[in-house]
């Protein structure tokens, strides 16, 4: 499990035993089964997670408890309600396994002392919030430039494997599109 951390974090930033095991001393680790939730909207959010195995769908539930999934989260990836996480405000978003889950877990207190013990590591997670904010802005700018075939495209071009472990539903909804819809774009 270590390994993996440290592994991901070397494709950045290198570390020395020493720095590694000051890292590793800020995680603890969870196993999660198939259908739980590591966060659920209204509950305060104590970490943020960083994936050893398995698969998570981070979810908001809108009003008319209509389900709309914002990302999906596999190995070596990192997931959270970050804003709930960062602002220490009750989630608005759902955490849950769509496959039994290993997660290190960090908590804010922990993430600090990190960033201010090893500046190296402030590198690391500023790098990995600037992508995830690419990220981020470039599935805002495909929902509203591209149409639902070319949604489906990127997807596939860019997360080959998550067609593989999710269910076509679950794509459907992250697309923002019905299950006959995907059905057409996948023939």
């Amino acid at each position: 499990m270590q390994a993996n951390l440290r592994e991901h974090i070397e494709k950045v930033i290198p570390l020395t035993d020493d720095e590694f095991a000051f890292v590793a001393s800020h995680f603890t680790t969870k196993k999660f089964k198939k259908h739980q939730f590591l966060i659920q909207a209204g509950d305060p959010v104590k970490y943020f997670y960083f994936v050893i195995s398995g698969l998570l769908k981070l979810v908001y539930t809108d009003n008319s408890a209509k389900q709309h999934i914002v990302s999906f989260a596999m190995e070596d990836w990192w997931e959270s309600d970050y804003y709930a996480f960062f602002t220490q405000t009750e989630a608005t978003l759902s955490l849950e396994c769509l496959e039994d889950t290993e997660v290190l877990c960090c908590t804010l207190e922990d993430y600090k002392k990190l960033c201010d013990g090893l500046q190296k590591m402030e590198r690391f997670f500023l790098e990995k919030a600037t992508f995830g904010f690419l990220g981020s802005q470039r599935r805002i700018i495909s929902w509203q430039t591209s149409n639902s075939k070319e949604r489906y495209e990127q997807l596939l071009k860019q997360y080959p494997l998550l067609f593989q472990r999710v269910p076509k539903s679950l794509i459907a909804s992250y697309l923002g599109v019905s299950r006959e819809t995907l059905s057409r774009l996948s023939s």
